[in-house]
């Protein structure tokens, strides 16, 4: 299976592919001055759930989000989630 990750900047959301078949996503709402991204929902199809599909796009988002010098605010309970179980994001969020 291959996996490919993008940011589909019209749509404001990372997308996660897994046979280039759309497997997840994690939206967001942007913000210029200050530069900050409110991830708001992240969703997994149902039948990718259980394969660890969250994390990796929530993990590209707020790569992405720190190599471009956003702040995070995380609305959606998974990033949020995802923040406090990897503390090396925690300093994206303000």
């Amino acid at each position: 299976m291959t996996t490919r990750l993008e940011h589909n900047v019209d749509d404001t959301r990372y997308e996660i592919y897994h046979d280039d078949v759309l497997a997840g996503y994690a939206d967001y709402a942007e913000r210029e001055d200050p530069k900050v991204r409110d991830f708001h929902h992240t969703m997994t199809f149902p039948e990718f759930r259980g394969r660890g599909v969250a994390a990796e796009v929530v993990k590209y988002g707020l790569d992405d989000s720190r190599d471009h010098g956003y702040q995070i605010i995380p609305t959606c309970w998974y990033v949020e989630k995802y923040i406090a179980e990897n503390p090396e994001y925690a300093d994206l969020v303000p």
